[in-house]
């Protein structure tokens, strides 16, 4: 959420926000809202301080034993004027801060700008895509033929956009997982984290996924409960009314969780496989900081899920995404795109992205540095998504013979498998 102010002060910096993310968003409304709140504010005030006055003119009477019908009677009008006024302006602050709910970030001033992917500039690459001696195919047809893969009875299960891993496919998706949080923990800096699946509304505002992406998430009919879209959601709000101190930032947490989306912006989009599903897993990280630390730490941030496709020696680059493809509650964003031999294209694994105090002004997230309490800044990135990351390994080290090599890296967290390879 924006600071009210930004609008009152620089009203035009939010149009420009606004017209270079696409979004034709009219802010007017607001405007008007925000100076309706401060004319029934001071209302208040005045009335306030005249009801002081006349409390003053009834104790004076009483005390002289003079009648004081009149100025009771004031004195009566007055609180009903007041509670009037006071319910007005609670009425407002939540018709304002609807309407603030649904206005998105505004841009860093280093983010390209541009209406859509078109726009979005190559950061760097790591790594040359493998060249092949036969016809790659795609995780479809490896995972099928060996056997790891079942989207038929996934459908018979659950209904189209579901998977079912089964003997070794399961194992290197485990072990993918362990793996990744070995690394993030043991070697990064970050402490994990096992949140709640299921989380609240509020929970939901607080990261930003409501009111804008209620039709893209999955919730409960008989309770006030979401199924998480992404460990973005618990873990933002991990510290919610919270005052942290400066000196234990910034803060780095990482957790693992299913994920849950309808996929409802994304009709017709990527409907065979693995690459776009209702339910999909995810390593997750995130971190709290102040907002001088932000823009350092998201270099940082990005480079420790890069560092997951360079031990797993799997082909990627870097994006950074323009203004009208990146994500709601971003201010910058950078996608790792790795290259998959089956699409021959780089696709996304990872979006990595500040938040600046956009997020800690919905959840009510602070830290105290001299004496008033300041927003912090939130980052998030995934490190990485699980079921891509594994049809990146299926695609990019398939073999002639059908087989696929486990990289060295997750060999150890694999039992020591060196080849998946269909049993007989």
């Amino acid at each position: 959420m924006i600071d009210i102010k930004l609008f009152r002060e620089s009203p035009e910096l939010i149009r420009e926000s606004l017209k270079n993310r696409n979004n034709p968003l009219d802010i007017e409304p607001i405007l008007s809202l925000d100076r309706m709140r401060r004319e029934l504010l001071y209302e208040c005030e005045q009335l306030k301080a005249e009801q002081n006055k006349v409390s003053a003119e009834i104790a004076t009477k009483k005390k002289a034993k003079e009648d004081a019908s009149d100025a009771i009677e004031a004195m009566r009008k007055l609180r009903e004027r007041i509670k009037e006024l006071e319910d007005k302006v609670q009425e407002t602050d939540q018709r304002l801060r609807d309407l603030l709910l649904v206005v998105p970030n505004i841009p860093h001033t280093s983010v390209p700008i541009g209406l859509d992917e078109t726009a979005n500039q190559v950061v760097r690459t790591w790594g040359e895509p493998r060249t092949f001696d036969f016809e790659p195919k795609d995780h479809v047809e490896i995972g099928t033929n060996l056997d790891v893969i079942d989207f038929e009875r996934a459908a018979r299960l659950s209904g189209a956009r579901f998977s079912l891993l089964k003997g070794v496919g399961a194992r290197v998706k485990r072990g993918l997982i362990n793996f990744m949080l070995h690394v993030h923990t043991r070697e990064h800096g970050y402490t994990e984290i096992m949140p709640p699946y299921l989380v609240s509304s509020q929970t939901m505002e607080g990261s930003g996924q409501l009111p804008k992406f209620a039709e893209e998430a999955f919730s409960l009919s008989n309770r006030d409960l979401w199924l998480v879209p992404t460990a973005e959601v618990p873990l933002t709000n991990m510290h919610r009314d919270e005052i942290l101190e400066e000196d234990d930032l910034p803060l780095y947490y990482t957790a693992y969780t299913p994920c849950f989306r309808s996929e409802a912006g994304s009709y017709g989009k990527d409907t065979r496989g693995m690459m776009r599903q209702h339910q999909f897993h995810k390593v997750e990280l995130f971190k709290f900081t102040t907002p001088e630390q932000s823009w350092e730490e998201l270099e940082k941030l990005t480079r420790d899920a890069e560092s997951i496709l360079q031990r797993l020696e799997l082909p990627y680059r870097v994006v950074c995404l323009s203004t009208g493809d990146m994500g709601f509650a971003s201010a910058k964003t950078y996608d790792i795109e790795v290259w998959l031999p089956g699409q021959n294209r780089y696709r996304e694994i990872s979006s990595c992205s500040n938040c600046t105090d956009f997020q800690a002004r919905r959840a009510n997230i602070r830290f105290r540095r001299n004496k008033k309490p300041e927003y912090v800044h939130t980052l998030n990135g995934s490190g990485l998504a699980v079921g891509r990351t594994l049809i990146a390994l299926l695609e990019n080290y398939q073999q002639a013979d059908g087989s696929v090599v486990i990289p060295q890296a997750l060999r150890p967290f694999v039992d020591g498998l060196e080849r998946i390879e269909k049993v007989a």
